[in-house]
């Protein structure tokens, strides 16, 4: 099949927008929990308005993402990380 036919197009464009699953950073260094007080790694995981970021963004699996909420609303109630960003702030 020469590449310049409409049945190829397609199959390359199927495959251009489908992009390679993220891989959750915690199952990859099995870890065996995620610490409150590890505020760098924990950091990664705030946008820049310091909320949460969502699963499909971090790449996080179900279970350590209900982990990561819990370990930086524990670290925000201790002040190790800021409930709201800096800019924001009176």
């Amino acid at each position: 099949m020469p590449p310049s036919s409409p049945r190829a197009k397609k199959r390359d464009d199927y495959y251009r927008d489908r992009r390679r699953r993220k891989v959750c950073a915690f199952c990859a260094d099995k870890t065996a929990g995620i610490d409150y007080k590890e505020v760098n790694r924990l950091r990664r995981y705030l946008s820049e308005r310091a909320k949460i970021e969502p699963r499909r963004k971090t790449g996080t699996c179900a279970g350590h993402q209900r982990e990561l909420a819990i370990a930086l609303k524990r670290a925000r109630h201790v002040a190790l990380l800021p409930v709201a960003p800096q800019h924001l702030r009176p």
